[in-house]
């Protein structure tokens, strides 16, 4: 594993964007809670994925039932993340780090609210290891302090994720049949506003109403440096 502090600026780091669940009829994740940025980079994933086939009895057949595709199971991933502060023995940073990963099975306060109670929808991504990159949900968390200063505080830890991948549309399939597509995040830098980021992302401005309302901005004049927004895709754009 990789440590960013010790690591060349060309590295690449494994984010896991924890997001509000959609609101309405929306498919989208919601606002940004929080950005998980890995401290390491994992040392491995394990993606899997099922077909769903049905057997059906048939007197027709002498050699057993015959099975019928029912369609494709969204992927499943498996990740570990490491935590460490041994530098920092006093510190109750790994504490913290993981009761946010620990959330993520636990209902949102503003989708209570909505009445519509959900844990966070999340979005993992690696750089261009597109495979890896999908809208999911946290079906299980486990932690395991390994480390604890003098005072008794975890220093360090390791987390196993369990994640779900949400449907989103694939190839030839209808955009308007309300499927979520693929999205990803962007963090504001000097000179960002939300016309140019459209610009950029979609080759219209004007589409700066639909990273505005992915994102519940109120004010689009207001685009804080540092901020991280969830650029939806341009299928949703279009829509």
């Amino acid at each position: 594993m990789a440590k960013s502090s010790g690591a060349g600026k060309s590295l690449v780091h494994a984010t896991l964007a924890i997001h509000e669940p959609p609101t309405g009829d929306s498919t989208s994740p919601g606002a940004l809670i929080k950005n998980f940025s890995f401290q390491f980079n994992p040392a491995q994933l394990t993606l899997s994925r099922r077909a769903h086939w049905k057997d059906s009895d048939s007197a027709m057949t002498r050699n057993g039932p015959v099975p019928e595709f029912m369609g494709q199971v969204p992927r499943e991933m498996a990740v570990e993340i490491f935590l460490d502060s041994s530098d920092e023995p006093s510190s109750n940073k790994v504490l913290k780090q993981v009761d946010s990963l620990l959330d993520c099975c636990v209902t949102t306060t503003k989708s209570l609210a909505t009445k519509k109670p959900s844990p966070p929808w999340v979005i993992f991504q690696w750089g261009s290891f597109s495979t890896a990159r999908f809208a999911a949900y946290v079906s299980s968390v486990q932690a395991s302090y390994t480390l604890f200063g003098t005072s008794g505080v975890p220093i360090r830890a390791t987390c196993q994720l369990q994640l779900h991948e949400l449907p989103h549309a694939t190839e030839g399939q209808n955009p308007t049949s309300g499927a979520l597509t693929a999205q990803r995040v962007h963090r504001v830098v000097a000179g960002d506003s939300l016309q140019s980021l459209a610009w950029q992302e979609y080759g219209d401005a004007s589409a700066w109403r639909a990273i505005a309302e992915a994102n519940e901005i109120d004010n689009p004049a207001h685009l804080p440096t540092g901020t991280d927004l969830l650029l939806p895709a341009t299928e949703e754009v279009r829509r």
